[in-house]
């Protein structure tokens, strides 16, 4: 999957802050897994037509260092769909606010499943 994917669908855009720096300058491993979470509940509802939460997380690989003050996006497609689960490939860019060239930091494979009112698994229409 690419940005220019014509399945990825965008998902979220935002920009770092210095809060979301570690010791050397860099974000957060752990505030970039917490954006692609947002991501995959975003696509899973959409796919799922409802509420939906991540169960796994298969596969995250950080590809490039993302660093305060650049603009991060998350694409996303739907790879497979199950009885009640999803599984969601995701892509993270990083491109100056300005505009620029986009460099992909992160990809990574989540596993969802789609739920009822009571808060248990139900079919993916």
């Amino acid at each position: 999957m690419s940005e220019t994917s014509e399945a990825a669908l965008p998902l979220l855009r935002t920009l770092t802050l210095p809060s979301d720096a570690n010791l050397n300058g860099g974000v957060f491993g752990g505030w970039i897994m917490a954006e692609l979470d947002k991501a995959a509940g975003l696509l899973g509802m959409r796919r799922s037509q409802g509420p939906c939460t991540t169960v796994a997380v298969e596969n995250l690989r950080f590809v490039a260092a993302l660093k305060v003050g650049e603009e991060f996006s998350v694409f996303g497609q739907v790879e497979a769909v199950g009885r009640s689960s999803m599984r969601l490939r995701l892509e993270g860019f990083a491109a100056a606010p300005a505009g620029g060239e986009r460099r992909r930091v992160v990809e990574a494979l989540f596993v969802s499943v789609a739920l009822d009112d009571a808060g248990r698994p139900r079919p993916v229409p």
